[in-house]
């Protein structure tokens, strides 16, 4: 039922994607798969910071003095970076008073979760001092907090203009050359907004004749600096990603669901914008938005984003995760896109949108644009002609401004579709950061969070990407709030509802072969022919050009070397009775890899075939012959390389009379747990009570 219905869901992914070139692979084959699966008890070189709060939600890492900044709910910590769990750690109590808790509990909010202060903002407000604003229950506090003292000021500010009241409200923010940018719905029953405060020019966006944000939730903002190096004497710019209530027109079915129909959106302003003189006072001149387009508009949800390059303006470009959800609800999928900011600028410079009255709905415009160009930064060109300020700008530009904020064409992702489409996962936060091998490619390794709290490591390549591994973050499942990642500290550090946790960003001693090495095809590691390891790529001590790596195609480089597989264990002796069956157990070291079984050295086995049930943990011989006895191979086939796991010579005994099954103690078997034999066809019912329920290689079998 289940295949059929993602075959279904496959087909509408594929027919509603947005137009572009031409995918090279069925979206079906987008679904990746992690190649390898860490699970909890398996992790290594991981360290756990815990204080005494919860919802440690933001996280602001200053690599310079290898500080990570945590804002928790009723707390502020200031960790190393090194290692946030080494216990010389600072921080701060900044908890709701009681009274003030007892009030947010009569305004009928949750006094579990909601009256209290959740630290929302955390960034640097200058060379001295700290900047982080609370929702305190529901009565929003910021304070400038000394940074080397780590110590709370005697006074706060009011928050309500930078902070949102409720905890779980969407928000991003920024501090940029002393001005604070915020995005979110600050007070209780207010519209959402996109402000600057802290500045001699506070601005925001506008309300009449028609709200530029209908109903949105903020998911992340960033500023790039497109003023350096701009021969045009461009200006620096925010942007701002966000999903929100739909206004314009579209299909038959988007216009049913107009009402409750969200998108994604990315938007801009400019750093040097100065409001109007008149029209747009206080007011931000330049705000313009557009589509953020990754599969199946109808169905997707913008869950994160992250930026790379983003000081470097014209390599800058974004990751996405957005949720795919169709109207079976059940059936739910996440979808990874990329965007360069050089579509998005050109979208921006593109054509509008604009209300149409007698229709009621948002269409194309199609009449002339005045000059200078509505929503555009100041420049070189428009300095020489007397515009030196958006105050200067003439009233025909303003407002034009005011009734078309929205952008005529979408922003779609590079190459027209997405880098990957993986069902039954929910993705919530992403971040990621370049990786130059010793080859010289540099690749982006990226880092997801699912909803589930496993984290996804992921290589882009070219157009599509890589699940290199899937860790599990905790040992109960709980959802990630944040993600930072340090490459001067190779570590990814996890915000959670219970704790901070840091993860090395590579463990490349896992790789025991320089096969096993170059499979991964992680950027961060290479088999060192030298140590005969597979080393870290940014710590190897050994001349780094000479490490192997194959990340493109993961299966070259290896050839002539003697570390190519494991070595394979001694072959086991197994004895059983005609007519029972056993188990040849066989773990595959990689989630892509391919069990195969050869006997006495050339026949090779297929499932099903005489008496052979090939299965995730081995080979099963059923009904044992004479003919069965011989020498069993297994080995693991991954991206065309073949490495020999383990052997076995299975020796057939004619059965005397009453058939028992050997123990443990039995002299055939090597070990405990490495053989079972069950009775004839008692494997469908008595599997469970012989090996792992979840993985016995009978499992679905008849």
């Amino acid at each position: 039922m289940w295949g059929r219905l993602w075959c279904l869901l496959l087909s509408v992914l594929t027919a509603t994607a947005v137009p572009g070139p031409s995918p090279r692979r069925p979206s079906r084959e987008l679904d990746a798969t992690p190649r390898m699966t860490i699970p909890y008890e398996e992790l290594s070189g991981t360290r756990h910071f815990k204080g005494p709060a919860q919802n440690y939600s933001t996280l602001l890492l200053e690599e310079a003095s290898a500080r990570l900044l945590v804002g928790a709910r009723g707390a502020l910590f200031s960790l190393n970076a090194r290692d946030i769990g080494d216990g010389a750690h600072k921080e701060i109590h900044w908890e709701a008073s009681p009274e003030m808790q007892s009030k947010c509990h009569q305004k009928g909010k949750n006094n579990q979760t909601e009256c209290f202060n959740h630290v929302r903002l955390l960034q640097r407000l200058n060379a001295t001092h700290l900047y982080a604003c609370g929702t305190h229950a529901f009565q929003p506090l910021c304070a400038a907090i000394d940074a080397e003292a780590f110590t709370l000021p005697t006074s706060f500010e009011e928050g309500k203009e930078k902070c949102p009241y409720d905890p779980a409200r969407g928000f991003t923010g920024l501090i940029i050359d002393g001005g604070l940018y915020t995005a979110t719905r600050y007070e209780f029953r207010s519209i959402p907004d996109i402000r600057r405060s802290r500045h001699p020019h506070s601005l925001r966006t506008e309300e009449a004749p028609m709200h530029w944000l209908n109903d949105a939730e903020f998911v992340f903002s960033i500023l790039v600096r497109e003023s350096e190096a701009s021969a045009v004497g461009d200006d620096d710019k925010v942007y701002y990603f966000f999903t929100e209530r739909a206004a314009e027109e579209g299909s038959a079915s988007f216009a049913q669901s107009r009402s409750s129909h969200r998108v994604a959106r990315v938007a801009r302003v400019c750093k040097g914008d100065l409001g109007g003189r008149k029209i747009l006072q206080k007011k931000w001149t330049s705000f313009l938005k557009a589509r953020l387009i990754c599969h199946i508009p109808q169905y997707e949800t913008l869950r994160g984003v992250c930026s790379l390059d983003a000081d470097t303006s014209a390599r800058t470009h974004f990751y996405a995760a957005f949720t795919l959800t169709t109207q079976w609800k059940t059936l739910e999928a996440s979808a990874i896109c990329r965007y360069d900011l050089t579509e998005v600028q050109a979208v921006f410079a593109g054509p509008y949108m604009e209300y149409q009255d007698g229709v009621r709905r948002w269409g194309r415009y199609e009449g002339g644009v005045p000059e200078p160009r509505p929503g555009s930064c100041i420049t070189d060109s428009l300095r020489s002609q007397g515009y030196n300020s958006s105050q200067d700008l003439p009233s025909l530009v303003l407002d034009f401004v005011k009734l078309h904020p929205l952008m005529a064409r979408p922003v779609v992702p590079t190459r027209g579709r997405p880098l990957l489409l993986k069902r039954s996962v929910r993705y919530t936060h992403l971040t990621g950061t370049p990786v130059t091998t010793p080859a010289g490619p540099t690749y982006d390794l990226l880092f997801l969070s699912t909803a589930d709290g496993w984290i996804h490591k992921a290589v882009v390549l070219g157009s599509g990407m890589h699940i290199i591994e899937e860790t599990q973050v905790f040992k109960k499942p709980q959802s990630v709030e944040n993600l930072v990642i340090s490459p001067k500290q190779h570590s990814l550090y996890v915000g959670a509802p219970s704790g901070v946790i840091q993860l090395p960003l590579s463990s490349c001693s896992r790789y025991r072969s320089c096969y096993d090495c170059i499979l991964a095809r992680d950027p961060c590691c290479g088999w060192d022919p030298s140590t005969h390891a597979c080393m870290e790529t940014t710590t190897a001590t050994a001349n780094r050009t000479a490490l192997i790596q194959d990340i493109e195609r993961g299966n070259r480089g290896c050839e002539g070397n003697r570390d190519t597989g494991p070595p394979p264990p001694p072959m086991k002796t197994r004895t059983v009775l005609r007519g029972d069956d056993v188990l040849l157990p066989c773990d595959q070291p990689s989630n892509l890899a391919r069990a195969s079984w050869r006997l006495n050295g050339s026949v090779g086995l297929s499932d099903g075939q005489g008496g052979y049930r090939v299965g995730v943990d081995g080979l099963l011989v059923t009904d044992t012959q004479p003919e069965h006895s011989g020498s069993y191979e297994c080995f693991a086939e991954e991206n065309g390389l073949r490495t020999l796991l383990t052997s076995y010579s299975l020796v057939g005994w004619p059965e005397p009379g009453p058939a028992k099954v050997p123990s443990a103690s039995d002299p055939s078997v090597s070990s405990p747990g490495q053989l079972v034999l069950l009775r004839g066809r008692a494997c469908r019912s008595r599997w469970p009570q012989c090996h792992r329920p979840l993985h016995g290689p009978c499992a679905g079998w008849s």
